[in-house]
């Protein structure tokens, strides 16, 4: 049975429907557009520049101080270059982290004064907004692939293939336009799924190297910047699916005092080496995603199923939640030690476990039953809000489940001090954490958060 399921798991094609996704996050709604112009002189007059940033540790990663993120480096360096003046008003930048596929229209809405985005978008910018001198030319859209994957010659040799995207890729229209030319050849048009709107492009890099996905598409630097962190990376340069498109900030066309003086520092500017430098030192010794649908794994999965199934129901649970924390925790090893007297499964204390009516958390069933149990406490006691959406919730009560409430409390208290949305983890109180904590405080929630779509997407083919 288990065999026939690795081997239907092997050969589903993934449907363009059949998505990693729910419901996109909107942009806070406390947030009302800005009225008349903001060109330089209103921005200096109110003392903020006001950024909409990409989601995405690429473009904007902080770790404890490291700046990791490209955009993020440039737009310090603009912040100083605004600044230089001496006796002109100071300009503060306030950084405001949006969904990639609703940057532009932020801006057209007036939500912000300039986009700095760090990858390509899949449309034009329109009419409302302009685009300053490239901060890179014709930049390539390649296919990345695993070390040791079948190797692709020609583009044409893509057909059937299946590609991993996140939301607001580039490469959706160019797979598209690839799409025509397959089926004028008579030759079976490829397909593609893009990702949770909680994956930026360097989780859907990691989700190949991990080898829960085939394929992806993003651009070459990109490519080439993760392809020193995630070893297993193979990045195709050969196969360029478009090199039609700049990568450049934005700001609204009537700013055209601001572009100027963007166009003047992009002309000059250039980014430093060290942003590469902290990020491949930050990630030498960081959590690796691992392949929970390996034979071993789905074999685990397959004996403590029905114990998850159970539990889950009985707290109101979704059953891949607790499946792919205890693949996070111990990769589904009842006999797995961890520091602190946590043990099992679900890697619970023994004090934890009596806080909620377990006396003895070393069985399957009441290791289970325990962690079920606190999971379901943390969500009820500290974050049933209506106005936190479900997505956000579920990563909240894994923060918590982590480095306890009190703290994740503390550092959505200092998301709201700085103007960001205290009630969305992704990219919000999830940048808190990082300056905080460190990858580990961050990469926790994000490892379990795909292993968690990656059991969503697979259930109903999963044993339980």
């Amino acid at each position: 049975m288990l065999r026939a399921l690795l081997l239907l798991l092997l050969l589903l094609p993934l449907s363009v429907q059949a998505r990693l996704s729910a419901p996109d996050v909107s942009l806070k709604k406390e947030q009302p557009p800005a009225q008349g112009q903001r060109d330089l002189a209103q921005i200096r007059e109110s003392g903020v520049l006001r950024v909409l940033l990409n989601q995405s540790r690429h473009s904007s990663g902080e770790v404890r101080g490291a700046v990791i993120g490209l955009e993020l480096q440039r737009l310090r360096a603009f912040e100083r270059a605004l600044n230089e003046r001496p006796g002109a008003a100071a300009i503060r930048l306030q950084m405001v982290p949006v969904p990639k596929d609703q940057l532009l229209e932020a801006l057209r809405q007036g939500r912000g004064d300039l986009v700095a985005s760090g990858e390509l978008f899949d449309a034009p910018a329109g009419p409302l907004l302009s685009a300053s001198t490239p901060i890179a030319s014709d930049v390539p859209l390649v296919v990345v692939a695993r070390q040791g994957n079948r190797r692709y010659t020609r583009l044409q040799d893509l057909s059937g293939r299946v590609f991993a995207l996140p939301a607001g890729s580039a490469a959706v229209p160019a797979l598209q336009q690839l799409n025509r030319e397959l089926r004028a050849r008579g030759l079976e048009p490829l397909d593609y799924e893009l990702m949770d709107a909680s994956l930026a492009v360097e989780d859907v890099l990691e989700l190949v190297h991990s080898g829960v996905v085939p394929l992806t598409v993003v651009e070459l630097p990109i490519a080439q910047r993760w392809a020193g962190v995630y070893s297993r990376l193979r990045v195709d340069r050969h196969m360029v699916l478009a090199k039609d498109a700049d990568l450049a900030w934005y700001v609204r066309r009537d700013a055209p005092n601001l572009l100027a003086r963007v166009n003047g520092f992009l002309h000059q500017q250039s980014t430093s080496p060290q942003a590469d430098a902290e990020l491949r030192r930050l990630y030498r010794s960081t959590y690796r995603l691992q392949n929970p649908l390996g034979r071993v794994e789905l074999t685990r999965l397959q004996r403590v199923g029905p114990v998850l199934q159970r539990h889950a129901v009985e707290q109101e649970l979704d059953w891949s939640l607790l499946a792919a924390l205890a693949f996070k925790e111990s990769t589904l090893n009842p006999n797995a030690r961890g520091s602190g007297g946590a043990s099992g499964l679900m890697q619970i204390t023994p004090a934890t476990a009596r806080a909620v009516g377990v006396s003895d958390p070393a069985g399957v069933d009441s290791n289970v039953r325990a962690a079920s149990r606190y999971l379901a406490r943390l969500r009820d006691r500290h974050f049933a809000s209506p106005s936190i959406a479900e997505r956000e919730r579920r990563a909240f009560v894994l923060a918590a489940y982590n480095m306890g409430p009190q703290r994740v409390q503390q550092m959505r208290d200092e998301a709201r001090r700085r103007g960001l949305d205290a009630d969305r983890w992704f990219f919000s109180v999830e940048r808190i954490a990082l300056e905080q904590m460190g990858l580990r405080g961050g990469n926790y929630v994000n490892a379990v958060n795909k292993y968690y779509l990656i059991y969503r997407r697979e259930r109903d083919y999963l044993p339980r």
